[in-house]
């Protein structure tokens, strides 16, 4: 314990000698800092940091100026621009396309690390759970996710996670699947690598001294004299954190809150057959080439930071055709800017439902959820699977609903559906608002009970039913709000998506209810056959 206090004693005397508040006060973005995103205060929407850094900075500190952290007397903020310093995207077999953009992990919208965890009184597995958000950050200030994908598969074991055991998700946001072992190396066998998001320390696959660790739990964590509990990430599954031995606050299947990612151009699709073989970047992060192969023939995307939000891209196919691209923030499908002038950088306001096929950037907000309000369905139990007869391959029904517990002062309820296919994104099936406060339940195919406003499926008033393009379970969410007044929406109904009702009632909400439930849709291909799910209407444009 001696030598790990001398250690971190050390190391933060010499980041003050070289001027530390520069390091924590980050009064300037990180190297490479897009303009749409840039601060000129990193710090902005932050709380007031203490004289004395806390020791979990440390480690993080090893890596600056590329990450930047401050603190307050809660938590370590960790700040950079989710590019790391080292190589990427070598080695991956499964790609879907995706390419690391830098994200805006500043201010408001950094990494917070609980600087005293708190022991779960019933701790939380992450197998099969919190398959959306990171679960820890590294200490080279890049989260980490569940070792599975959102679909449920191990992402290492099928050749999804480069030789660091990162990739792209859909937001082109790089992020490690696996605790990224190699750190150990760097910041030594005595400092953590990464942190969970319950804010206990993950440690390499040793203990400071070199020696194995011993009486793991089923969190891959264990308490030891001198480092209390701690983790430790492996070389098989779990990989990282097995779970969460300290409390953590789930919302909408991730650990909440934490940052987002801001994607700038539509998700894309798997390239069977390509193989990502080399990688570079500027030092300033505006300027990288990905080159990979299809059955052995060499392809590449160039891309570089043209300033003002936009981003030039150059796809090389493997059959030699060429074409160029331009995205921007805000844009739509590498289209014109917003039209609106955006936020001043410090400031943070509900984003537009820039459509993607149906798939969005979320607004989220934090509702109280006291766990005496709740909801209940007869036809599918919470964490149950959804019956088809409410699904677009059945009936098309929207399910029964029925709650209770609502706290006094409720005038009215919402209801919202919906389903986040990836990080940053989410699809909303029902969204109903204005029910009356003396409306205890909706029957089965609701008609008539407050107002009902769009899905991002169709476009249309009401309930869409799930349908997702292939087999596999896809998790999804029906919360219902009990507001404290009746929602004033300007805005027609056929305008009202779920990031305009989460915006309106954000100050509204006594309480939150959720039921979780999940439809798997390959019994019913192997048995009828793959059909579409329902067409959207090419002329509907995203509502904000």
């Amino acid at each position: 314990m001696k030598t790990n206090q001398l250690a971190i004693h050390c190391l933060l005397a010499s980041a003050m000698a070289f001027g530390l508040a520069t390091v924590t006060s980050a009064q300037t973005s990180a190297p490479g800092t897009p303009n749409w995103f840039a601060s000129g205060n990193a710090n902005a929407g932050l709380p007031g940091r203490t004289n004395n850094p806390p020791p979990q900075a440390a480690a993080f500190l090893k890596f600056s100026p590329r990450v930047k952290v401050t603190w307050d007397d809660q938590y370590l903020y960790v700040q950079n621009n989710g590019i790391p310093d080292h190589g990427m995207m070598v080695g991956i077999t499964a790609w879907q396309q995706q390419v690391p953009l830098p994200q805006p992990y500043f201010g408001e919208n950094a990494w917070a690390i609980p600087l005293h965890p708190v022991p779960a009184k019933n701790p939380r597995p992450i197998k099969n759970d919190f398959l959306r958000g990171a679960v820890a950050v590294s200490v080279d200030g890049i989260p980490i996710f569940n070792p599975q994908n959102n679909r449920g598969e191990i992402s290492q074991q099928i050749g999804e996670l480069d030789n660091w055991g990162g990739h792209c998700g859909r937001a082109d946001d790089y992020h490690y699947h696996a605790a990224p072992i190699y750190l150990q190396s760097v910041v030594g066998k005595d400092q953590p690598i990464a942190y969970a998001l319950d804010g206990y320390p993950i440690y390499g696959p040793t203990e400071p001294d070199g020696s194995a660790p011993t009486g793991l739990d089923e969190f891959h964590g264990h308490t030891t004299p001198g480092l209390g509990y701690h983790y430790h990430a492996s070389t098989n599954y779990p990989y990282v954190n097995g779970g969460f031995h300290g409390e953590v606050v789930e919302l909408n299947g991730q650990v909440d809150p934490q940052p987002h990612a801001q994607p700038i151009r539509p998700a894309q699709s798997p390239l069977p057959g390509a193989r990502i073989v080399g990688f570079t970047n500027s030092p300033d992060d505006k300027h990288f080439s990905l080159r990979y192969t299809v059955d052995g023939q060499p392809a590449a995307v160039n891309y570089d930071n043209a300033g003002n939000g936009a981003w030039n891209f150059q796809f090389v196919k493997a059959d030699g055709t060429e074409r160029t691209a331009t995205y921007r923030a805000g844009g739509r499908n590498g289209g014109p800017p917003p039209r609106n002038n955006p936020l001043p950088d410090n400031q943070r306001g509900p984003r537009p439902d820039n459509s993607r096929g149906g798939v969005v950037a979320p607004v989220t907000i934090n509702p109280k959820h006291t766990g005496y309000f709740i909801v209940n369905s007869s036809v599918v139990t919470n964490d149950g699977a959804l019956p088809v007869e409410f699904t677009g391959d059945g009936a098309s029904a929207s399910p029964p609903l029925e709650w209770s517990g609502a706290p006094a002062g409720t005038k009215c309820f919402a209801v919202i559906m919906d389903h986040f296919p990836g990080p940053g994104d989410v699809k909303w099936y029902w969204t109903l608002y204005n029910i009356p406060a003396n409306v205890q339940s909706l029957p089965k195919n609701a008609t008539g009970i407050g107002v009902a406003g769009n899905n991002s499926v169709n476009r249309n008033l009401g309930y869409a039913p799930p349908h997702s393009k292939g087999p596999g379970a896809k998790t999804y969410f029906i919360t219902v709000f009990a507001l404290s007044a009746p929602l004033q929406i300007a805005l027609p109904p056929s305008q009202v998506s779920r990031n305009v009702l989460l915006t309106s009632m954000k100050d509204l909400v006594l309480d939150s209810a959720e039921l979780k439930f999940t439809y798997d849709r390959t019994r019913f291909i192997q048995q009828n056959g793959d059909s579409q799910p329902p067409r959207r209407d090419d002329r509907d444009q995203p509502n904000p």
